[in-house]
This record gives C-alpha cells, structure tokens and sequence, in this order.
C-alpha cells in the first residue's frame, strides 16, 4: 500500500542526535504545549458529570477515545458541564486519557462539540501541528513508552497536565506531517473494513448458532450431570514445572491461555488439578460473562485451581465442541448467571452446574452441527488473522516514518 516512490532517499543521512533520539535534521523536538492553540490550553474534562440528562452536552470518557462519532455518550446537565467551560471539545481536537488507563488517544471528528471526562486531556493544534499527525504520533509504541515513564502514582495512576504540556514529541514540517496521516490512514481504511465484515460475519454466526441450537428452555429435560463428570481430575502435590491454565472471558471459539506462574500449594487454599485435552472448562465465576473454553492440544496437563470446573464428556453420547457451543450462546449464559450465589464475588457451584439444563441430540446432528459453525467460526479466524497482519504493518511502518527513519515526499500524490 505504500509506494517505494514516496520514500524520498535524498534526507537518508541529514539526521541529528536529540532529546528524543535520532531525528532529521529538519524535524523540531516540541513541547505540547507550544503546539497547542493559546486559546485553548491543555485541560481535563468535568469532575463529576452528574446523571445523564436529556439534551444535555455528550461527555467522552476514556472507552469511546476511538469511536467518538458511533458511540452513545452520557449527556452531563448544561448547568453542571457550564462550569467546565474551558476543556470543551471540537472537530480536530486530539484527546489523550491521563488517570487510569493512561496513553489512549482519539481525534474529536468534525462537527461534533461536547466535553470530556475528568481522566482526558485536551489537546488543540495549532496551525503547525496536525492533528491526525500528533494523535498518530502520542499514540505510536516508542512515545507510548516515553509516556509510561512521565506517569505517577501507586493506586491510581496519573500522566499530570504539567507533564502533559511538557512532553516532547517529533515533529516533522507541516508537509510531511500530513504525508505521513495519509499514508497511515491507508491502512486505518483496510483495517475498518475488514473490521466491518468482521461483524457482519459474527453476526450470522451467532444467528446460525440460534438457528441450530435448541433454545426452548421448557423442552430441556436433560441436566448436564447426564452427559459429563465433572471435576474427576488429579490433583497436584507437586510444583516442579507448573503451567498454570487460565480461561478467555469470552465466546468466540475453542479459547484456554497458558502461562508459566508461580504456584504455592496450600492445605488451606483452593487445589490444583491436572487438565487433559479436551476439557471443557467453566470459569464459576465469570459463568454470566461466557467464561468457557476447551483445553486444546498445546495445553495438555496445565493445571488450574478448582475455581474453574472441568467437565470430561462421555464421547459416545456428546462432542464437547457442540457442548461449548451450546453453553456459549449469550441468551443461555446470561439466564442461568441469575442463579449464581455469593454476596462479594458471585458464582456457581458444581452442585449447581450439574444440575444446569441441557438439551443434547443424537450425536449424529451434533457431529454436523459443529462442522458447520466450525466453518463460520473460521471464517473468522481468517478475518482476525488478516486484521492483525495488517495492524502489525502499521506499527512497523509508524515506526519507521514518525521517527523519520523512513522520509516521504510530502508532493507526491497517493499514498
């Protein structure tokens, strides 16, 4: 997508050492705040933003920094977002989240006018600065990093406006700043789409799964004590080579993460059990949130403790992939979460998931059944595994030319 052409190899050795590294000689080192507007200085947003209030100003929070425009924001009443005047937001501002979760940056789209949350700054271009430059630019892995050594505190953490204003970014010729959002922005427009038929490939999969899958709750006159034993697993005295398996909070395949941790075995604690290849597994207490997953190949003999149930099929009656598919429908798991127990943290019990309703057929429809979304879910596999190829494109090629390590001719058109 990028054409050798507009690496331009006449600056290739017209660099300079600076503060921030090695940069081309004609590219400034700048403070924030000297590349923000005078009339609108650096700011957070509204402390307190009070209930949402009908026709009152959208506020943005720190999970909707990438998708401001899609979004349905909390309306903040116009008497309490009137005393934050000075941090209201327009088309072009670039935002940067500064308490919590720091570093996540979005560009405010045009026409839109609003405020922001307490943990967001406010960043207003001037006219030598970009604005999708400067958000590509705060936003890439090497000034990711420089901002998580400006960051303070112990339990919450904070990027402070002083710091805000103070930090130093690259910043290329005006030109080449919009050179290299274009060329940027061809890989944002590949990524969204394959993004957009991402969802609309989820969709029918989930509307597949409906389709195939029983949903009468009264028709089920099954329990899943019939069809699996639950937690018939070794349990571990040993902590030579712990591998300890822990389960994705979320449906979307067969999904079981493994890592090396330390593990201390106590009398007093909850154990440990030994997991096989094809466990199916439940996460207790994330049951209301699709904690499921099926222990594959790869990850044969980890252990977890006993706050995830392990379920072992008997194969001549059930496949646990139809068994995963049948739990991992969102209108099934969200039913049953009603029943978990617990006043702090909820969960299930294995007497309670024995007795969780079932309806399995024959093997034989099972069998099919899994093919085919086994088909659908590929489709995908594929889609995320393009989706990613391309995101890590990107980041290469940040690297490259927000550092300047690769230059662009800013009068070639294209990108």
């Amino acid at each position: 997508m990028l054409d050798e052409n507009e690496i331009d190899a006449r600056f290739s050795q017209d660099y300079v050492k600076t503060r921030i590294g090695r940069l081309p000689s004609s590219w400034e080192v700048v403070r924030l705040g000297d590349v923000t507007d005078p009339s609108a200085p650096i700011r957070y947003g509204v402390v307190q933003i009070g209930p949402d209030t009908h026709g009152g100003v959208p506020i943005v929070p720190i999970k909707h920094l990438g998708r401001i425009d899609k979004a349905k924001l909390h309306r903040a009443s116009p008497n309490i977002e009137a005393r934050f005047l000075g941090s209201r937001i327009r088309g072009g501002d670039v935002l940067i989240s500064v308490k919590g979760t720091i570093g996540e940056v979005g560009v405010v789209p045009s026409g839109f006018e609003g405020n922001i949350a307490r943990e967001i700054a406010r960043i207003r271009p001037n006219s030598a600065c970009d604005a999708d430059f400067l958000a590509l630019q705060l936003g890439a892995d090497h000034t990711q990093r420089r901002i998580e050594k400006k960051v303070v505190g112990s339990t919450r953490l904070e990027f402070s406006i002083h710091a805000v204003r103070d930090f130093l970014i690259a910043l290329p010729p005006l030109m080449e700043q919009r050179k290299i959002a274009q060329i940027l922005r061809t890989w944002d427009k590949a990524i969204e789409k394959l993004e957009a038929l991402r969802a609309a490939k989820e969709l029918q999969f989930r509307g597949l799964q409906q389709k195939l899958i029983d949903q009468d709750f009264k028709s089920y006159g099954d329990t899943l004590e019939q069809y699996a034993l639950i937690q018939n697993l070794e349990k571990i005295t040993s902590v030579d080579d712990m591998k300890v398996l822990t389960v994705k909070l979320h449906c979307k395949g067969i999904m079981a993460n493994g890592r090396n941790v330390p593990v201390t075995l106590s009398d007093k604690g909850r154990p440990y059990y030994k997991r096989k290849v094809g466990d199916f597994l439940i996460g207790r207490q994330n049951f209301h949130n699709g904690g499921f997953g099926i222990v594959p190949p790869e990850l044969d003999g980890f252990i977890a403790s006993s706050a995830i149930t392990s379920l072992r099929t008997d194969s001549s009656r059930v496949d646990v992939h139809y068994l995963f598919y049948f739990f991992s429908r969102k209108d099934y798991y969200m039913r049953i979460g009603h029943i978990m127990d617990g006043t702090g943290q909820k969960e299930l019990s294995d007497k309670q998931i024995r007795k969780l309703p079932v309806s399995i057929p024959s093997l034989e429809k099972q069998v099919k059944v899994v093919k085919i979304l086994n088909a659908a879910n590929e489709e995908i596999s594929l889609i995320d595994t393009k989706i990613e190829a391309l995101a890590r494109q990107k980041r290469g090629l940040m690297q490259k030319l927000l550092t300047g390590e690769w230059r662009v001719d800013p009068e070639l058109e294209g990108a």
